[in-house]
């Protein structure tokens, strides 16, 4: 069983800036996909960091403005996301895996193995 805990949502204003953090035990020994879901709309992949050799993958969406990162001596995993837009706004997810393949594929509950339980991020002026 991984617990996974997600924190550092909140509000800010178009053009702001968060950082998003994901903390479990032995996460370093996992891949970690952040997803986000939107209201009315499905979950979607954002990004992920593999365990092995700290590859990152980056949707379309977010490349250039959000940056994933991990300390495995924390037991950390980061989203830092700058330049933020009103279409940022979601409950993001960080999820655990063995890898990142397809992972912006594997959006479902049984997609990646563990999952958080979210942490809201409202981009509004």
């Amino acid at each position: 069983q991984l617990q996974l805990v997600e924190s550092g949502g909140g509000s800010v204003q178009p053009g702001g800036s968060l950082r998003l953090s994901c903390a479990a035990s032995r996460l370093a020994y996992y891949a970690i996909g952040w997803f986000r879901q939107a209201p009315g709309k499905e979950r979607e992949g954002v990004s992920c960091i593999s365990s092995t050799d700290g590859n990152t993958y980056y949707a379309d969406s977010v490349k250039g403005r959000f940056t994933i990162s991990r300390d495995n001596a924390k037991n950390t995993v980061y989203l830092q996301m700058n330049s933020l837009k009103p279409e940022d706004t979601a409950v993001y997810y960080c999820a655990a895996d063995a890898s990142c393949r397809d992972y912006e594929r594997r959006t479902g509950y049984y997609g990646m193995d563990w999952w958080g339980e979210g942490t809201l991020v409202t981009v509004s002026s």
